[in-house]
């Protein structure tokens, strides 16, 4: 039996997106700016309820610091 992980559940769907809306090569690392991840993130994860605001900053916090080592794009291994 396995259980619902809504933080697994964002983070496949942030996965999808990062796919959708990248402007690299398709088997690229599908980079976005993290000003767009940022947005859709905090956006998935308030409608989903189930994380706090407070997960939520911390998480990109963390994904933020992996950013700027990058130019600011979000790579999918940085989740």
């Amino acid at each position: 039996v396995s259980c619902w992980n809504p933080l697994q559940s964002l983070l496949s769907s942030m996965k999808q997106a990062c796919q959708i809306l990248t402007r690299d090569q398709e088997g690229g690392a599908a980079r976005i700016p993290f000003e767009t991840f940022s947005f859709l993130y905090s956006y998935l994860a308030s409608i989903d309820g189930e994380i706090s605001e407070t997960e939520t900053e911390a998480f990109l916090e963390g994904i933020k610091e992996q950013a700027e080592k990058h130019y600011g794009m979000v790579l999918i291994r940085h989740f």
